[in-house]
C-alpha cells in the first residue's frame, strides 16, 4: 500500500499547508464561487507551481484543489457534467504533474502521497457556513452532493481521500456511511470552534466514536481550527480515536472575513514550529497546515520534526 510510508513513520508525517494563500502570492484572482478550483480550467499551472511549492519545502503529501470543486458547484456555473467531472479528476492530474517534475529535478528524493481534497457541503455555498455547519438541509442533500464527488475521486490514482473542514456531526454522519464503500484509504479532518466542540457546536468525542472503528479511516483530526485550540483536541481525540492516526492542520490563527473574502491578522513561522513540536509530542502523527500556512512554515517544521 502506497501510504505505508505514512503509517509506519517514525517521525511526524507533513503534508501540505494552504493553496489559496500561494495561489494568491502568485498573482491569482481567487474572488470566485469556486475559490482555488476556479484555476483548475483558467490557470492550471499556478496550481501545479503551488503544489511545487511545498514539495520543495518538504511535505510528504499533497492535498489536491478539488476541496471547492463539487458537482453542483460546477454544473451551477454553467458547466455540463461530463466536464465538471474531467475538471475534479484533473485537479488529481495537476498534482501528480508536479509530483513528476519535482522527482525529475531532482528537488524530491521521495514519492510523496496525494490526498484527494473532500470539502464539506459549506464550501459548495460560498458563503462562510464551513463555519458554523448549521446548514439546514436533509441527509439526503448531504449525501447525493457527496456521493458523485467521492466516487469520481476514489477511482483516480490519488492515494487517499482527505475529507476535511467538516463542521458539523450530520455532516460527519453522512460520510461515515457513504465511505463504507470506498477503495482508498480515509483521513477525516473535523472543524472546530474550541478543545471540545465542532463549529456546530456538537462535541468532539461523539464524532470521533463515529470513526473509531471505521473500516476505511486510519486517521481521525482537525483543520481549519485556530491553533490554540489544536492541543486540547488532540488529547480529546486521543483518548476517543482508539489505534487511529491523529492529523492536524490548523490555519493561522487569523480571522476570515467571508464577505469580503478577507484575513486579518499576522502568521509566525517559529511560533507555529514551536506548536507543532508540542502537537508531536502529544500524539499528532500527521501534521501541516490549512488557511495562511505557507511553505515556509511546511519547510520549518519539516526540518525540525523530521530530521530530528
Amino acid at each position: 500500500m502506497r501510504i505505508d510510508p505514512l503509517i509506519k513513520s517514525k517521525h511526524p508525517f507533513i503534508i501540505d499547508g494552504g493553496l489559496s494563500n500561494v495561489l494568491e502570492e502568485q498573482g491569482c484572482d481567487l474572488n470566485h464561487k469556486l475559490w482555488t478550483a476556479h484555476l483548475l480550467e483558467k490557470n492550471p499551472e499556478a496550481i501545479i507551481q503551488a503544489h511545487s511549492d511545498y514539495l520543495k519545502s518538504g511535505a510528504q503529501c499533497i492535498t489536491t484543489s478539488s476541496y471547492q470543486a463539487s458537482i453542483p458547484g460546477l454544473i451551477a456555473i454553467g458547466y455540463n457534467r461530463d466536464t465538471a467531472e474531467k475538471l475534479i479528476m484533473k485537479s488529481i492530474q495537476l498534482a501528480e504533474v508536479a509530483i513528476k517534475r519535482s522527482l525529475e529535478s531532482g528537488l524530491v528524493l521521495f514519492q510523496p502521497l496525494i490526498a484527494a481534497s473532500v470539502g464539506p457541503y459549506g464550501a459548495y455555498l460560498a458563503d462562510g457556513s464551513e463555519y458554523h455547519g448549521n446548514y439546514g438541509v436533509t441527509d439526503e442533500i448531504l449525501r447525493a452532493f457527496h456521493l458523485e464527488r467521492i466516487r469520481i475521486l476514489d477511482r483516480s490514482n490519488a492515494d487517499i481521500l482527505a475529507c476535511e473542514t467538516i463542521p458539523s456531526f450530520q455532516e460527519a454522519r453522512v460520510l461515515s456511511d457513504l465511505l463504507n464503500h470506498v477503495s482508498k484509504p480515509v483521513w477525516m479532518s473535523l472543524s472546530c470552534r474550541d478543545e471540545q466542540h465542532l463549529n456546530d457546536g456538537s462535541k468532539i468525542k461523539n464524532i470521533v466514536s463515529i470513526f473509531r472503528n471505521h473500516p476505511k479511516v486510519f486517521a481521525i483530526g482537525v483543520n481549519c481550527t485556530n491553533p490554540k485550540y489544536i492541543s486540547g483536541i488532540i488529547k480529546c481525540i486521543k483518548a476517543n480515536a482508539g489505534n487511529k492516526k491523529i492529523i492536524v492542520y490548523p490555519n493561522s490563527g487569523e480571522a476570515y472575513n467571508a464577505k469580503s473574502k478577507t484575513w486579518l491578522g499576522i502568521s509566525e513561522p517559529r511560533l507555529f514550529v514551536k506548536m507543532a513540536k508540542e502537537w508531536s509530542k502529544l500524539g499528532a502523527h500527521i501534521i501541516g497546515g490549512c488557511c495562511r500556512i505557507g511553505p515556509e512554515h511546511i519547510r520549518n517544521i519539516s526540518k525540525v520534526l523530521v530530521k530530528n
